[in-house]
């Protein structure tokens, strides 16, 4: 198995380099390599970038406004935006929603969904986890009762990222409590200006309202908003869940991060030398960049295999482990690297502009907040515990 780039995907990634250098302006990308917290309209200039070079619906066929490009091409195109510290592109509508329609929805539901996707005049959210249903999802409550040509609707979801900007959210609705867990669900769009639907934000741990209870009180919803048969949603869960893990051992944000960590080390002194002339400090940062480059190596592997049109194994959920432990290693040595600095956190220090003077560099302000926040990288996306009995099953036949 060759593992290095041919001839052909070394002048895409010069492509990318030389658009990202044209377009990707330095006062976001700083935002993005800092920590800070973007704004919707950061986002939506970021979106609207892509789009207008058709470079946004990266898994998308050609037909509807895709790159078409091959598994190489799209994981060149990914890490280049994370060296580059790109905003991420909002993953719910396009690279979650939209190969469920592609895949399932009607074409009325395509024709009118999939260009308001591309063009940014739809935002959406997911609507998967409830208060008593999120590793254990098919124990979801939320029903949807059949009145006429329309679904009523009741019950909460929370965790909702990014679910106060959304217009249009995806729910994942119980439509037969006689049924088996997983056979009695359905997948519904929901308008998220319908009367009924609240919003309610959850204030995190770095002052941040990232994530959302959303509520639904008799909400009415049209039939026709129903993506392929009743009682058939968790097959569409499942088959979107595959997308939503696309990308999941995260090289390049690691390899971005630990760039960013190595930096800071330098400005850190200890004895007025760097933190890297610490030999235990230094050894530990050896370790990861060792990890992060085997890690590589089984990521181009794994990718090689889907360019060839061999469906990955265990091979995915050894890169989430590791992919998560690596980065949450990264995060919390950043956080030591920049000492006192990580303790005095102010929320809005993360705030571009804001006065939070006194609280140490501009450098630092993410380290904390970085640190505790991906915490979650653990379990979104399949848990590790999870991760680690399809290992288990697949190769130890246990």
């Amino acid at each position: 198995m060759d593992l290095n780039y041919s001839a052909d995907e070394l002048a895409f990634r010069d492509e990318v380099r030389s658009f990202l250098d044209k377009n990707l302006s330095s006062a976001l990308s700083e935002k993005v390599r800092l920590g800070k917290r973007l704004s919707k309209a950061d986002l939506e200039e970021w979106h609207a970038t892509l789009n207008r070079r058709g470079w946004l619906a990266v898994n998308w066929p050609v037909e509807h406004g895709g790159t078409g490009w091959n598994a190489v091409y799209r994981h060149i195109f990914e890490e280049e935006l994370c060296l580059a510290h790109a905003p991420r592109t909002i993953p719910f509508g396009l690279s979650m929603l939209a190969p469920v329609l592609l895949k399932f929805g009607s074409k009325a539901q395509q024709d009118h969904f999939l260009p308001r996707i591309l063009d940014g005049t739809d935002w959406w959210c997911q609507g998967y986890s409830e208060p008593q249903a999120g590793s254990d999802l098919a124990s979801l409550k939320t029903r949807a009762v059949r009145d006429g040509d329309q679904y009523v609707v009741n019950g909460q979801k929370t965790w909702t990222t990014l679910g106060q900007h959304a217009d249009w959210i995806f729910c994942l609705v119980r439509t037969d409590p006689a049924a088996k867990a997983q056979e009695g669900i359905s997948f519904l769009l929901i308008d998220m200006k319908t009367p009924g639907v609240t919003v309610r934000p959850i204030t995190l741990i770095d002052g941040g309202q990232e994530v959302n209870e959303v509520f639904f009180e008799d909400v009415r919803v049209p039939v026709g908003n129903l993506v392929g048969e009743e009682n058939k949603g968790w097959t569409y869960a499942k088959y979107l869940l595959t997308h939503e893990r696309t990308n999941i051992a995260g090289v390049g944000f690691s390899t971005a991060a630990l760039a960013h960590l190595k930096d800071i080390c330098g400005k850190q002194t200890s004895g007025g030398k760097s933190l890297l002339a610490n030999p235990y400090f230094a050894g530990r940062v050896a370790q990861i960049e060792i990890d992060l480059m085997a890690m590589a190596t089984t990521n181009l592997r794994m990718i090689a295999k889907a360019a060839a049109g061999q469906a990955p194994g265990a091979e995915s959920s050894m890169l989430k482990i590791k992919g998560t432990e690596i980065r949450q290693a990264i995060n919390d040595l950043t956080r030591r690297a920049v000492g006192r600095y990580a303790m005095p956190f102010v929320s809005e220090a993360l705030d571009s502009g804001a006065n939070a003077q006194g609280v140490g560099p501009e450098y630092a302000a993410a380290a904390s907040p970085s640190y505790f926040n991906n915490r979650k990288l653990s379990i979104f996306g399949g848990s590790n515990e999870i991760q680690r009995n399809i290992i288990s099953k697949a190769i130890l036949g246990l």
